[in-house]
């Protein structure tokens, strides 16, 4: 079942951290979303800059830094015709891993078999990540976990869409919805419709259906298939403080 994107996400407090992948209506484009949630004061504290290809995380304010450690990091990078979205610093090493070509075909997924759920306990946050084709609209998701919270056990799904439908996406987000512990995603990605080729119009309509307390930055690329170029937008709810 094909899901509204703004509906689902203006009733629901607290998806976490949340990658979109899809195609434009008229099969022009491939669009991705990405954005960032918090509910503590540390993780707020951030904003998106821009970066060769890509984009980074700094924080809004210097000063106010508790603790980098999860919050800092490379959300978007791009590698000939691949642009690469995660939720961490697992973006390097899907970029290291396909720029070395150490596993032909499945850079993606080895990469990932590298790396674990983050380290914050008791939510053991999944680390969600995607890459996407620009020359084809073809995409890969991934979500790295851990089972129902237990520590010793982590799970790895990859979901593969090498042929994308024309208006249509899907969704991967790190929490079902607000919690205390916050639940993981569970299940395949959410299809969900993409309404839009223009990267501004996408960023404003989903800025709008993020919950106004808890979001913090969104980043929205449009592809256009037949060149490769590619338009980015940023959206940041806090201003960058000079340190």
């Amino acid at each position: 079942m094909k899901r509204d994107l703004y509906k689902y996400l203006s009733g629901n407090e607290y998806p976490g951290r949340g990658i979109c992948i899809g195609c434009s209506p008229d099969g022009a484009k491939a669009m991705i979303a990405y954005w960032i949630m918090g509910r503590s004061a540390n993780s707020r504290n951030r904003v998106f800059e821009t970066i060769p290809g890509g984009i980074r995380t700094v924080a809004a304010d210097p000063a106010k830094m508790e603790d980098p450690h999860l919050i800092i990091y490379n959300p978007v990078l791009t590698l000939n015709e691949t642009t690469i979205v995660t939720n961490g610093d697992q973006t390097d090493t899907i970029y290291h891993f396909i720029r070395d070509n150490l596993s032909p075909g499945y850079s993606f997924e080895a990469a990932l078999a590298t790396r674990m759920y983050e380290d914050d306990a008791p939510n053991y946050t999944p680390r969600i990540s995607g890459v996407v084709n620009m020359r084809r609209g073809g995409y890969k998701l991934s979500i790295v976990k851990s089972c129902d919270g237990n520590p010793k056990s982590v799970q790895r799904q990859t979901f593969d869409y090498p042929e994308p439908v024309c208006g249509e996406g899907h969704l991967i987000t790190t929490y079902q919805k607000n919690g205390n512990p916050i639940p993981s995603f569970a299940g395949e990605p959410i299809r969900v419709g993409v309404d839009q080729s223009d990267p501004s119009e996408f960023a404003g309509k989903l800025w709008e259906a993020l919950n106004e307390d808890n979001k913090v930055s969104l980043f929205v690329r449009a592809i256009a298939l037949d060149t490769g170029d590619y338009e980015d937008v940023i959206l940041n709810k806090y201003n960058t403080v000079e340190g």
